[in-house]
């Protein structure tokens, strides 16, 4: 490696990490990234990117096991686990190897290796336990991502306890599976394994399902899923583990605090994730800690001068997306421009079970908390030409407004395809768009999209197919 002096070192190659380098070389900086494993990070290669691959899978599997619904005659209807997997591998292959391509495009540097902090703009790398050359620069940003969080007694074995990593890549196919979780991981995973056929049994501690939604879209979504064969234990926890080589018992304390055991193939820990902040030299910085992240301002900067994180290293909502406009705001402000910070209340949430769900914003609840007289607009897929033509007919799309100046502060979707129309609400929300702009929009016909100018329209008494 020639080049070890730069302006801008960033260590962690996944979403945050590559489109900030990227970023970074297009404003002329002179750009180097140290990934220790895949170039495209978690989301890439063991998050967002295979789990859609599966649930495409699991989706085309449940289609044509409904054939009939729709006309068509579908025999001998199956799956191979092995090649349900090797395609979703296949996929996040390519699409690492792409990333490796857009950086080589854009004359970023990428070391292979491990980094450590090494003093004020100075990193060591490590590969294999030998040392490679100092490298330098006056920015660094840390984009170390963060791992699944492992509760006491109940953390992931890799056998017969799994983490996303064996989700993912399982060494069979279980026929009962519990999940500890219904996050966003937890319940796409459960969605998969459903799917396919697993006796699935979800455990959330909190009261309700996806606990980061709104609580009327969550409860739908619940009843969707229960009405899949899912069985959803909210107020519960899993009190302990007793496993075999083969098999795994757990005592499941419900709601009404009583005990049962339950006896699966395989359990799938989602309970959270947590800041990759060890081994990287953190400790020799000035820079904050709190519950497992770095401490940073609106631009990315830490307490130690010069040194910035991005990413779920510097905290929640853990996305790819927030992570990718953290980064270029962050690269944007190092290079002398005047970015705007980022405003967490615009990022959107996605979750790609069946039904998928998707918000941004505030929710009906929380936005009561902060004080605002509310108008709240709700329209179901049932009343919608589209969801109906397309056999999709259960969900909803909500939305939100502040009654007094029409700002519409929340918008909360469940149903058929709602990751794809989201982004219609961020966009109005970025635009501060008000209730009579929305409601004078002309969406095409027929599309799924319409129920979104029917939801506004509901907020303001105007809705006209309910």
């Amino acid at each position: 490696m020639a080049e070890t002096s730069f302006d801008v070192i960033i260590i962690g190659g996944g979403p945050g990490g590559y489109v900030t380098a990227i970023r970074g070389a297009q404003l002329g900086l002179k750009v180097c990234v140290v990934e220790k494993q895949y170039l495209g990070g978690i989301c890439l290669n063991w998050g967002c990117i295979p789990t859609k691959a599966l649930l495409r899978s699991a989706e085309i599997y449940h289609g044509m096991k409904n054939a009939e619904d729709y006309g068509l005659t579908a025999k001998g209807v199956g799956f191979d686990i092995k090649k349900v997997i090797a395609r979703s591998r296949g996929v996040s292959g390519q699409l690492s190897q792409g990333v490796g391509y857009l950086l080589k495009k854009n004359n970023v540097t990428v070391v292979d290796g491990e980094a450590k902090l090494a003093g004020p703009g100075r990193v060591d790398v490590n590969k294999d336990g030998k040392a490679l050359p100092l490298l330098t620069a006056k920015h660094v940003i840390i984009a170390t991502g963060a791992r699944p969080r492992a509760l006491p007694g109940l953390g992931a074995d890799g056998k017969v306890v799994w983490s996303y990593f064996e989700a993912l890549d399982p060494d069979i196919m279980p026929k009962k599976l519990l999940v500890i979780g219904s996050g966003a991981i937890g319940i796409e995973f459960a969605s998969f394994y459903g799917t396919l056929g697993a006796d699935v049994t979800v455990v959330e501690i909190l009261p309700q399902i996806l606990p980061a939604e709104d609580t009327e879209i969550a409860t739908i979504a619940r009843k969707q899923l229960e009405g899949q064969g899912m069985t959803i234990l909210t107020g519960a926890k899993v009190d302990g583990l007793k496993k075999t080589k083969s098999k795994v018992t757990a005592t499941i304390q419900g709601a009404d605090g009583k005990k049962a055991d339950i006896t699966v193939d395989r359990v799938i820990s989602a309970v959270g994730v947590q800041g990759n902040i060890e081994g990287i030299g953190l400790e020799t910085t000035k820079a904050k800690t709190d519950r497992d992240c770095i401490v940073i301002d609106e631009f990315s900067r830490t307490a130690e001068p010069g040194l910035y994180a991005i990413g779920d290293v510097a905290g929640p909502p853990m996305l790819a997306h927030k992570a990718e406009h953290e980064g270029v705001i962050c690269i944007e402000k190092i290079a002398g421009h005047a970015p705007h910070p980022i405003n967490k209340n615009q990022i959107p949430g996605c979750t790609y079970c069946h039904p998928q769900i998707a918000s941004v914003g505030l929710t009906e609840a929380k936005a009561k908390e902060q004080g605002f007289k509310l108008k709240v607009g709700r329209f179901p897929f049932l009343a919608n030409g589209k969801a109906i033509a397309l056999g999709e007919a259960d969900g909803m799309i909500k939305t939100i407004f502040d009654a007094d100046t029409g700002q519409l502060l929340g918008a909360h979707l469940v149903g058929a395809e709602v990751t794809e129309l989201i982004q219609g609400f961020v966009v109005a929300m970025g635009l501060e768009t008000t209730e009579e702009e929305l409601m004078h929009t002309i969406f095409p016909h027929p599309t799924l999209s319409e129920m979104m100018h029917e939801s506004v329209l509901d907020a303001y008494g105007r809705a006209i197919h309910i």
